[in-house]
């Protein structure tokens, strides 16, 4: 157990860092300036040496500060000017853009080319995945297995794993056992089945504007009407709204991304999660909620889920580990409440079982603890990634430019002046070896003809700031080519 002195510790360090934050936000101290030695830092404050270094190191995490050889600790480079969050926007009554399917295909087709850096892409580098690690779960779930998991698995999933899910249901407020769970390849198809054991062709979905974009193929293919609910980057989708179009139109299931949704990054308070359990309970409404990001974090705790809410069963939770541990191992889950036999049905007909040996791998990756250890490390790397993009994005695009405040996931959600086409943006992009995701991909109508999705999934380094740079120079040329004409 930790000591009195050392939790004492624990609080001045986040206080004291809290405080040279706050300072530096309030442009108090500038980009450039120096800061105390941590002898002198622990001498002002009274605090133990370690103590001191312990501030520094937390706020060079966060990208604010940065030590010079010989020299010392300095604020980095921090916004010029505030910048405000892009507000939210209701459906526009008639379409007025290309097939989403079609620029979908557009952007996905320039990815292979390896000189493009890919902004557009909301997943983890390889640089930061704990490959070592993950191969030694692999080797060693294979070597324990009496099969060398080469048998079919339970149509259900691995019983392994599912009693991982089960147990780490506990930090997101949840009360389930493995019994609860089904596997599946991936969050895609988690999503896909429910959709499937909850809907026909014909049927309405509620969904979020904006939302991933590849929902509408799903969708689309799926043979179902959507109706988009409008969402706020930081608290998530307008319940109200919702409310007011399930008294005109038969809504089937909603399905919602209420922990860091793609690509706005909202992330609904308790309260409101609460209150959107409650009311598509009275209207006897099955939620999908897709909690893919949910363990992609900023702040001290992981955020609750509307699963843990749900007291009917009425809420079907999908997740995986394709944005937090290895996007190529395609496992994932569902804990779908009153509807678990039509999924395990629905599961039967598509794939029978899940692969084995990666359920196997990633059972034995949760039980070791290696993943309590990487999200740890992940999460630091990111929250200092979206502040680094963020401050770059502020120095280079144009004046008015809004961006998204995440507290966790991967991506920046940035409203441009109305003036710039955000295609006409990706097109000069790509020409510079620069994917990014157009504003017209998230929503089926022109609402978001002007914003664009960056995730900040990469490192931070010389050739991202450059790339940034040149985007925002692009912005900036696409604008006063408006001002002309």
């Amino acid at each position: 157990m930790r000591s009195k002195a050392g939790k004492k510790n624990g609080f001045l360090y986040a206080t004291i860092a809290g405080r040279i934050e706050h300072q530096i936000s309030r442009q108090l101290l500038l980009p450039g300036d120096k800061l105390p030695s941590v002898r002198a830092l622990s001498h002002e404050q009274g605090i133990s040496i370690s103590t001191a270094a312990r501030v520094y190191a937390e706020l060079e995490n966060k990208g604010l500060i940065g030590a010079r050889p010989k020299s010392g600790y300095y604020v980095r480079r921090v916004p010029a000017r505030r910048i405000a969050v892009p507000g939210s926007k209701p459906p526009l009554k008639q379409l007025k853009q290309a097939s989403v399917a079609e620029m979908i295909a557009m952007v996905h087709e320039h990815l292979t080319e390896e000189a493009v850096l890919r902004l557009s892409l909301a997943t983890p580098p390889l640089s930061l995945m704990p490959q070592e690690r993950l191969s030694k779960s692999m080797m060693e779930a294979i070597r324990s297995s009496a099969t060398s998991n080469m048998q079919y698995e339970q149509v259900q999933g691995n019983i392994a794993l599912r009693r991982q899910v089960a147990k780490n249901a506990f930090n997101w407020g949840g009360r389930i056992t493995e019994e609860d769970v089904v596997t599946t390849q991936g969050c895609m198809e988690a999503l896909v089945f429910c959709l499937r054991a909850l809907t026909r062709p014909g049927d309405t979905v509620a969904i979020e504007s904006p939302t991933y974009f590849g929902i509408f193929n799903v969708m689309l293919h799926l043979g179902l009407k959507v109706l988009e609910v409008p969402v706020h980057p930081r608290t998530g989708i307008d319940i109200d709204y919702l409310a007011r179009a399930a008294d005109k139109v038969v809504i089937s299931a909603c399905l919602f991304v209420t922990n860091f949704s793609n690509p706005a990054g909202g992330c609904m308070p308790d309260d409101r999660k609460r209150r959107l359990v409650a009311l598509l309970a009275a209207r006897k409404i099955p939620l999908i909620e897709d909690d893919i990001y949910g363990d992609i974090y900023f702040g001290d705790s992981r955020p609750r889920t509307c699963k843990s809410f749900d007291t009917e069963g009425g809420v079907l939770l999908c997740s995986s580990v394709s944005k937090s541990l290895a996007p190529g191992y395609r496992v994932g889950w569902c804990i779908p409440g009153r509807f678990k036999e039509q999924i395990i049905q629905v599961k039967l007909m598509h794939t029978i079982s899940s692969a084995t040996p990666t359920q196997a791998a990633i059972a034995h990756f949760f039980a070791a603890g290696r993943y309590d250890l990487h999200m740890r490390r992940l999460r630091k790397a990111l929250y200092t990634q979206c502040q680094l993009y963020t401050q770059a994005i502020t120095s280079f695009f144009p004046a008015g430019t809004r961006i998204s405040r995440p507290q966790g996931g991967y991506t920046l959600w940035i409203e441009l002046d109305k003036r710039i086409n955000a295609l006409e943006l990706y097109r000069a992009a790509i020409d510079h070896k620069i994917s990014i995701a157009p504003g017209q991909l998230f929503s089926t109508d022109a609402r978001f003809t002007h914003y664009i999705r960056i995730s900040f999934g990469l490192p931070f380094d010389k050739i991202v700031e450059e790339r940034l740079n040149v985007l925002g120079a692009l912005a900036g040329k696409l604008l006063k080519q408006e001002r002309q004409d």
